[in-house]
């Protein structure tokens, strides 16, 4: 896809290394050289595709946009900003883009596992939206034994929340392990509503003890990807993703 030659100092800015005014005077300072040249023009237009921007030693590579697996550790709130708790954010400060980016939908603060942070407004839209209905499975260690359950009538019509007055879209469960103290279970949603999953499992009998997001449609967390860890989406990944919302 081509663009259009662009503002040296715009694109910077766009790029997240600063306000317009920040980066004129980086480019100012010779802090920035294009095609192994320092300018110091900060009106001079190129083309990101075509031209190498470097600024302070590194090279500022043109990407629309941006898409990273993260490893949600509990204790982080999934926001982008809050006065009071630490936000899954605070793990991508570093990259010069940092303040574009966000997460797609939301993790509980002691819920882990998987989250997409974007900077793709309507890719993130069509994957939260409930209109794609957009698998979403989770690990969980669940209280008592879930072995007696009738799982495929969830399957059919989902279960009435009562506290809530909601019934939720059909689900499904399958069961890892059982024990008259807890249960380990893969349940697969395909709604975002607040707290779903452990609602489901309270009205089920069998509250949450443990839970960690596995799979986001198409994606599956890397089981290499430590906690609190991140990495770009591959290209195949992106494409798989998109087609599921028909981008």
């Amino acid at each position: 896809m081509e663009i259009r030659k662009i503002r040296l100092d715009k694109f910077l800015a766009d790029f997240g290394l600063g306000s317009r005014k920040e980066v004129k005077k980086l480019i100012k300072r010779g802090y920035v050289s294009v095609n192994n040249q320092i300018l110091t023009d900060p009106s001079i237009h190129v083309d990101p595709e075509k031209d190498q921007i470097i600024f302070n030693d590194q090279i500022i590579s043109y990407k629309k946009h941006h898409y990273y697996m993260f490893n949600k550790p509990s204790g982080y709130i999934t926001a982008v900003s809050d006065e009071i708790y630490p936000t899954v954010m605070e793990f991508f400060y570093e990259l010069p883009f940092s303040k574009k980016l966000f997460p797609i939908g939301r993790l509980d603060i002691d819920t882990e596992g998987l989250l997409i942070i974007t900077d793709d407004g309507q890719f993130a839209h069509r994957v939260a939206h409930p209109k794609w209905n957009i698998e979403k499975e989770y690990y969980a260690v669940v209280k008592e034994d879930v072995s007696q359950l009738n799982l495929k009538k969830y399957e059919k019509e989902g279960i009435l929340l009562r506290k809530d007055r909601y019934r939720t879209k059909p689900f499904k469960i399958e069961v890892i392990s059982s024990s008259n103290d807890k249960s380990e279970i893969l349940i697969i949603v395909t709604e975002g509503k607040y707290h779903i999953v452990k609602k489901i499992m309270e009205e089920l009998g069998h509250p949450v003890l443990y839970l960690k997001r596995v799979r986001i449609g198409s994606l599956r967390l890397d089981k290499d990807l430590e906690t609190g860890e991140f990495r770009e989406l591959t290209d195949e990944e992106i494409k798989n993703l998109k087609r599921l919302v028909n981008l």
